[in-house]
Formats: C-alpha cells, sequence, structure tokens
C-alpha cells in the first residue's frame, strides 16, 4: 500500500474544519512535496518530519513522497500537521499496518527527536472531532484543555513513538479525563468595598452587571474610575460551563495562558490607548482574534478613551451591535464571537478638570477635546455617570465603603435569573420588538420619557436604551412592571448628555 489518508483540523476562526491528508510514495528520484495551499510554516513540516522519524527508529522512504492537504482552497497555517504528515508516511510505507487510524484525528507539532509539542487551537478540534464521532491523539501538554471537554475521548501522548504503539494496539495511550470539580479562584479577587464612597456609581454598576450594560464613566482624575470597572466582574455571576468552553477555545487559538482554576471567570481585558483597530477588532493576514474577542462574555475595558485612535474606537460600533466580527480577506472570510459589555472611562478635559471653580478652562477647550468621541460611539452606551471627587473627609469617615461584593453579586444573579425566566436573555440583547412584548409602559409614563428624550436630543436608540435600563432597575426591584420611578432612575444616568448640552450652549 503506497498511499495512506490521515485525519486532522485545520482553525478558520473558532471552528476547526476537517484536514484530509492523504501521502502517496512512488518511485522517482527522492523528494518530498507538500501541496493543498499550505503556508510557509506548513512547507517547513518536512525537516522536522523527517529528523523525527529517524531519530523515533523509523526509516524515512528514500523515494518520492507527495503529501496533500484538503481541502485545497483552504489555507494551512503552523505545525499542527507534523504529527498526522509522520503517521501518514508511516502507514504508507508499511511501517505501521492497522486500520485503527481510521478513527483518530491527529493534532501536533513534532520536535526533531520526535517529540511532541504543544500547538494552538486544541479545543475547537477536540470539539469538532466529537461531533464527528471520531477519537483524537493530541500533545500531552495540550491535555489540561482536553480535560475541560465532556466525554472528548482524548488521547495525549509524549512522542511520535508513543502515538504508533498505540496505532499498532502494542500500548494503549491515556485517556485526558474530564475535571469535573473546577471551582473559580479567589484569590486576588477584587471587592467592592476597597472603594472608598461613590454609592451613586456602585449603583449604576450593579444596573451593568444585572443587564450586561454598557457603561461610560468621567471625572477628574484619581477619583476611582478604573477601580470601579475592575470590580465588574466581582459581581457578576461565573459564566456558565457552555460560555466558559466558548472562552476557553478563543484562548486555545489565539495562545493565551490558559489557567484551570479560572476558567469560569468573565475575561476582562485592558488594551492599551495605543492599540490600533486591528489590535481592537482582530485581522491580519490569517485572521487572528482582536481584544473585543478576548473579551467575549466578559468585559473589555477602555480607560482614557479621547487617547484611542478616534478610527480605532468607531469600528467597535458594529461588534456592540451585532456581538461578532467579520473579517474579510481576499481566499477567507473568518467571523469570531465578540459579546462584551464594554465600560470606558475618561477625564472631560486634558486636565482632567471642566468645572471652572478647579480649572480656568472654557466650554470651547472641554468641547474639542471630547469631540475626539463620535456621537454614535457614545449612543452605544447605556448609561454614562460623572464620578467626582470625594467630599472631605470621606476618606476618614466609617461607612463609606458600602456592601461586599458578595451581596450584590447576590442581588445581579437573582435579576439575570429573572430576564432568562422571562425571554432567556438579558436586557441589553432585546430587540425594539421585545422591548414593546416585555418593557411595556403606560401610557403617562411613555408620554413623559418621549418628552425627556425630546428635550434632552436624545436618538431613537437612546429612548430603546434608557426603557432597557428601567427594565433593569425594576428587576433589581423585585418589580413586575416598568414605572416612573425606574425611568427616572435611568435617566439619571445620561451624564455625559447633559455635559455636552452644557458646553454647548
Amino acid at each position: 500500500m503506497n498511499l495512506a489518508v490521515i485525519y486532522s483540523r485545520a482553525i478558520l476562526g473558532i471552528n476547526a474544519p476537517l484536514i484530509t491528508i492523504e501521502v502517496h510514495i512512488s518511485e522517482g528520484l527522492p523528494g518530498f512535496t507538500i501541496v493543498g495551499l499550505p503556508e510557509t510554516s506548513v512547507k517547513e513540516a518536512k525537516d522536522r518530519v523527517r529528523s523525527a522519524l529517524m531519530n523515533s527508529n523509523f526509516v524515512m522512504p528514500a523515494k518520492r513522497i507527495t503529501v496533500n492537504l484538503g481541502p485545497a482552497d483552504l489555507p494551512k497555517e503552523g505545525s499542527r500537521y507534523d504529527l498526522p504528515i509522520a503517521i501518514a508516511i508511516l502507514i504508507a510505507s508499511q511501517q505501521i499496518s492497522t486500520n485503527r487510524h481510521q478513527q483518530l484525528e491527529f493534532i501536533g507539532e513534532l520536535s526533531l527527536s520526535g517529540k511532541l509539542q504543544a500547538c494552538r487551537g486544541t479545543i475547537p478540534s477536540l470539539i469538532a472531532g466529537k461531533k464527528a464521532g471520531r477519537s483524537s491523539i493530541i500533545p500531552i501538554d495540550n491535555g489540561h484543555e482536553a480535560a475541560l471537554i465532556d466525554n472528548a475521548n482524548c488521547f495525549t501522548a509524549a512522542d511520535l513513538q508513543q502515538v504508533c504503539q498505540h496505532i499498532n494496539a502494542e500500548h494503549t495511550l491515556p485517556i485526558a479525563k474530564r475535571i469535573r470539580s473546577l471551582t473559580t479562584s479567589e484569590s486576588n479577587q477584587h471587592d467592592m468595598q476597597d472603594i472608598i464612597g461613590q454609592q451613586s456609581a456602585k449603583r449604576a454598576l450593579e444596573i451593568c452587571a444585572a443587564g450586561n450594560h454598557n457603561l461610560l464613566l468621567f471625572g477628574p482624575p484619581g477619583t476611582g474610575k478604573t477601580m470601579l470597572a475592575s470590580r465588574l466582574t466581582s459581581i457578576q455571576p461565573d459564566m456558565t460551563e457552555q460560555e466558559a468552553l466558548e472562552c476557553a477555545a478563543i484562548k486555545s487559538i489565539s495562545g493565551g495562558e490558559f489557567v484551570a482554576q479560572d476558567w469560569r471567570r468573565r475575561p476582562f481585558r485592558t488594551p492599551h490607548h495605543t492599540s490600533s483597530a486591528v489590535a481592537l477588532v482582530g485581522g491580519g493576514r490569517n485572521p487572528r482574534p482582536g481584544e473585543i474577542t478576548l473579551a467575549h462574555n466578559g468585559v473589555l475595558f477602555l480607560d482614557e478613551l479621547p487617547e484611542y485612535q478616534r478610527k480605532a474606537l468607531d469600528s467597535l460600533r458594529e461588534p456592540l451591535e451585532a456581538g461578532h466580527i467579520s473579517i474579510s480577506r481576499a481566499n477567507q472570510q473568518v467571523d469570531f464571537p465578540a459579546r462584551f459589555q464594554l465600560i470606558g472611562a475618561l477625564n472631560p478635559s486634558p486636565s482632567g478638570y471642566y468645572d471652572n471653580n478647579k480649572w480656568g478652562g472654557n466650554n470651547s477647550q472641554v468641547a474639542k477635546y471630547l469631540s475626539k468621541l463620535s456621537g454614535p460611539f457614545l449612543d452605544r452606551f447605556d448609561l454614562t455617570i460623572e464620578v467626582p471627587a470625594l467630599p472631605k473627609g470621606s476618606l476618614t469617615e466609617p461607612g463609606q465603603r458600602g456592601e461586599n461584593s458578595e451581596q450584590i453579586k447576590q442581588r445581579v444573579s437573582a435579576a439575570q435569573l429573572t430576564q432568562r425566566q422571562r425571554c432567556d436573555k438579558l436586557n441589553d440583547a432585546l430587540s425594539s420588538k421585545e422591548i414593546a412584548q416585555y418593557c411595556p409602559l403606560q401610557q403617562q409614563d411613555a408620554v413623559f420619557l418621549e418628552l425627556a428624550i425630546d428635550k434632552m436630543g436624545l436618538s431613537t436608540r437612546a429612548f430603546h436604551k434608557i426603557i432597557k435600563v428601567a427594565r433593569t432597575i425594576a428587576d433589581l426591584n423585585n418589580c413586575i412592571d416598568i414605572n416612573k420611578s425606574h425611568l427616572l432612575e435611568a435617566l439619571s444616568y445620561r451624564a455625559m448628555d447633559r455635559l455636552l448640552q452644557q458646553i454647548n450652549v
């Protein structure tokens, strides 16, 4: 038999399409050719595979070897095809004689000595292999990722010889066992009681956590904006197993560090203000996930908003609405998930202040500074609040720290349970049709809100966002219907709109 067929997986976004690896060994001048749209890293497999075979006590056939990676129109990148290519050569050259490989998928990089090295994108590959009804063999260093998947039927190996012994039924590889008792680590967990005062801002943060709303914080330097944002994940419920698996898959393809004990904790990403649009939304010749995807099911915190490139900030507008990002290239289109909660923070002027008692600037200078943020981008925030300087004496006065994160988290969890029981989603994801169905207003309250929107010069999007925030406030207060007090509180969280009106008078 001079032909062998082996299965592996590519990485396309967070999906793992099947790759069929065919190896044909024929007479002729010795050569090693790889076809099927391989990238440079795949072409380099020739040298790694040759050395790995020889150092594992196998024979590299002195014949013409042709390797086809199908489908041919899908670009192949990375070193994950080393192991399946080596196994296919051994089968085609009859150094392995078995049919067991037909129910297996192989993923792994080979060192020159034949050792298996960890590779990116293992979790999506294992999930796809499980759906196809095949087992997988992966490097032992990727075993902790396989342990997250229920019934993955995944074998781990340290080197090429172990894989061959398993295929020949001479030795059985260990199966990566499912870890069922993973709990979120409490070490270094921030707490809301770390923050002195700012009870109004803490209330706004609780509303954001309960309804998954976007929040903009502004105020002078040193008032606790960054501390508030960093405490958001401490009052949010842990991710469900499905959400955690999605985030683990994203970390797997991006090559990020994976801590099993924290796999249920929501991501919190804080990119630097020099980050480009590609760094935020993803991209590149072979598209890679950006910060919005790495923050999937978690929080993306952008500090010093006016210091970001305007193009970079505006690139977030579509993903915020759609919950995913599509990146198109000449030969492929890749979709990445991007359901994240956006928290922004800024000083209202270059000096940090806008009050004439603290800074002698004028409205035109403040307006020029804030003009770095486009109106449509600011319109994506559900709540905007001012975080003022603490009154004199607050730092030493007892009782200024309020509730701890666990107490707030219990209310947030109860409110989210109410929302999911009502419509199987959180309030931020409600469509206009669902708002009419699940957030009805009394006639007089609807008229009041419309007059307020008109007076403040807000958009229809802002109108819907205010209703959704009011719905979340009602859920936190255990109210079935939205009333005027909920609308008034929701309207109070439009501080940026009032500031812009003030400086543009």
